[in-house]
């Protein structure tokens, strides 16, 4: 990723397609080769209850759930990481390595080639909401905060529940000193993620500096 601003787009997107072709003729075979992936015989195991399965093994409607109930930081913590791990996956090759580029890109500061691979990413798959949550980063970071707020939004219509994203905006809209705004996002991170630490934080922040008491 050293040289990736003197990438030609087009040329990285093709070979990004030939990747993910190469990798999808041994993923049936690797699959294949797992025991965990191996129906359980007639006697043997019987299926766990939803509520009983590790995180990894239930649906994201099923870790929302737990994440809504869930008081304990740590615990919470563990759910959250498994709904970042599903947000994430795009179902594309292509993009993931595309996304993994624009990832190496902002580490290094190359704003550049990150917007550009992060463009790509939203035109081939705009119904894959970490897309535009990872351009509304980055348009956070160059403090470019209407496009970020633009990006935010589209990522709010393909997950509601996102609370990275409503974070995201609850953070901009203290910037542009809409603190009335800024209370009711964060309190919608609440809604869906309770023992979010910052989310209760800036929670009580904003309720103290509006009833005049954090001034």
């Amino acid at each position: 990723m050293k040289n990736i601003s003197s990438f030609n787009l087009l040329t990285a997107v093709i070979l990004a397609a030939c990747v993910g072709l190469a990798y999808s003729g041994t993923s049936g075979a690797q699959e294949s080769q797992d025991p965990a992936n191996k129906p359980e015989l007639d006697g043997q195991k019987q299926p766990l209850a939803e509520k009983d399965k590790p995180v990894q093994q239930v649906s994201l409607d099923e870790l929302f759930s737990r994440l809504k109930l869930e008081e304990d930081e740590r615990k919470a913590k563990i759910i959250e990481r498994a709904i970042w791990n599903r947000w994430t996956q795009s179902g594309s090759e292509t993009i993931d390595l595309l996304m993994n580029w624009s990832a190496l890109a902002m580490k290094e500061k190359k704003w550049s080639a990150a917007f550009d691979l992060l463009d790509q990413v939203v035109v081939l798959a705009p119904q894959y909401a970490e897309g535009w949550n990872r351009r509304a980063t980055l348009n956070y970071l160059r403090s470019q905060y209407g496009r970020s707020i633009h990006d935010i939004e589209q990522v709010l219509k393909l997950e509601t529940r996102h609370f990275g994203a409503m974070a995201g905006l609850g953070n901009i809209l203290q910037k542009l000193d809409d603190d009335e705004s800024a209370l009711e996002m964060w309190k919608n991170v609440l809604e869906v993620y309770p023992a979010n630490v910052n989310a209760q934080k800036s929670v009580k922040m904003l309720e103290e500096k509006l009833s005049g008491r954090g001034i």
